[in-house]
C-alpha cells in the first residue's frame, strides 16, 4: 500500500463532495483562476505607447512658406470651381510630443481666413499653419 493510502486511508475512497448551495464551477472558470496575473494593470499598454514613434514638425523656409501662400491665394481666387486638392499637413499627436504627416485629397469648399482653416466639401478642416504641401492640377 502506498504512503498516501495509509496516511489518508479514512477519507481516500470517499466520493467527491458537491455543494448543494453553489453551482459546480465550469472547467473554463476553474482554469481562469490559474491564468497569469497582471499586477500592473495597463503596464503593457504604457510600454507599447512609449515605443510608438512620432514625427517632428518640419519647419518651412521662408521660400516654402511664400510658395504655399501663393498656392492658397490662387485657390482663393478659384474657389467657386471647388478645385480638387491634395494637402499634406502635420497632425499633432494627442498623447505625446510630435505627430504625423497626413495627406487629404478632396474638393475645396472654402478658406476661412479669420479662423485660418481650409475647409473641404466633406467638412474636413485643416489649420493653415499645419499645412506642409498643397498639390493641385490646375492652380
Amino acid at each position: 500500500m502506498s504512503d498516501a493510502r495509509i496516511e489518508y486511508g479514512d477519507i481516500i475512497d470517499l466520493p467527491h463532495h458537491q455543494s448543494e448551495k453553489r453551482a459546480h464551477m465550469s472547467l473554463h472558470d476553474r482554469a481562469a483562476q490559474f491564468a497569469p496575473f497582471a499586477a500592473l494593470r495597463g503596464y503593457d499598454d504604457e510600454i507599447t505607447e512609449t515605443a510608438r514613434t512620432t514625427d517632428s514638425r518640419i519647419e518651412l523656409s521662408a521660400e516654402e512658406t511664400e510658395r504655399l501662400n501663393e498656392k492658397l491665394n490662387s485657390l482663393i481666387c478659384n474657389i467657386k470651381q471647388t478645385p480638387e486638392v491634395s494637402i499634406t499637413y502635420f497632425k499633432p499627436d494627442d498623447r505625446k510630443s510630435g505627430g504625423e504627416y497626413v495627406t487629404v485629397t478632396g474638393k475645396l469648399r472654402r478658406i476661412d481666413e479669420a479662423k485660418k482653416v481650409v475647409i473641404f466639401t466633406d467638412e474636413k478642416e485643416i489649420y493653415i499653419e499645419d499645412i506642409y504641401e498643397i498639390k493641385t492640377e490646375k492652380y
